[in-house]
């Protein structure tokens, strides 16, 4: 049975490995009621959704197939910028996140909505692009490159990548998601090679409109338009626990 409830959760200002951490619980939650049902085909029961948003403190982060040396700082150089970084379970390559930047990390059942991960990245990218037309931005997409890019058209001579793309699927349940630069300190892209991509550059709302941009009005506007994309139904629900990690867990510089 089919479920397209999905339970928001937001998580604020949220230390990376807090947020990985957590999202590593739900994922396995949700895949131990597909295997559950699989076995116990009498007793079957509806799969959860959730989408998390939060902002993280400044880290760069390298997907499974991604390159070490595209990140451009030593380690003592990460202390010095404030910054951590992880080596994760994602598809690309290395991204930066950070404050003032809204990452989504959606955990869906994909069997309740459409199993299809390349329709399932381009809606995201749809609810993105449209979420940025509300701010007047046009925004699109580069054929053949993930992710939600300015000047993306008129032969793309100067794209600039506003919102990047990360996902891991297992049993079609999905987990990472998508990081828009909204205020975000733009001078921490300076250290890697984004994405991979070493002749296109990186801008926010803010560079673009040149202004401050209301994060909650953001955060708003896109969950909106993830409803719309997926048929889904946001519900908030009234308390969330979170387990922080272990301080001794294996995996950040």
């Amino acid at each position: 049975m089919t479920n397209k409830v999905v339970e928001f959760i937001d998580l604020g200002l949220t230390d990376y490995r807090t947020a990985w951490d957590y999202q590593e619980q739900l994922f396995r939650d949700v895949i131990a009621v597909k295997l559950a049902n699989r076995d116990q085909p009498q007793d079957t029961k509806s799969t959860p959704n959730y989408l998390i948003f939060c902002e993280h403190n400044h880290v760069y982060t390298l997907g499974k197939s991604g390159k070490p040396e595209h990140l451009l700082l030593k380690k003592d150089e990460l202390a010095h910028n404030q910054a951590s970084f992880y080596h994760i379970n994602r598809g690309g390559d290395i991204t930066y996140h950070g404050p003032g930047q809204i990452v989504g990390y959606p955990i869906l059942d994909l069997d309740n909505f459409f199993t299809d991960i390349h329709l399932y990245l381009r809606t995201l990218e749809d609810a993105v692009i449209k979420t940025l037309a509300d701010y007047n931005i046009d925004a699109g997409r580069i054929p053949g490159l993930t992710g939600v890019w300015i000047d993306y058209y008129k032969e793309a001579r100067h794209p600039r990548k506003i919102c990047a793309l990360g996902v891991k699927t297992s049993r079609w349940v999905t987990m990472h998601g998508f990081a828009l630069n909204v205020n975000t300190d733009l001078s921490y892209f300076n250290h890697i090679v984004p994405c991979g991509i070493d002749d296109k550059a990186v801008t926010s709302m803010a560079r673009e409109l040149k202004r401050t941009v209301k994060m909650e009005e953001v955060s708003a506007r896109l969950k909106g338009h993830l409803a719309s994309a997926f048929n889904m139904e946001l519900i908030t629900p009234e308390s969330i626990k979170v387990h922080l990690p272990d301080n001794d867990r294996p995996g950040a510089q």
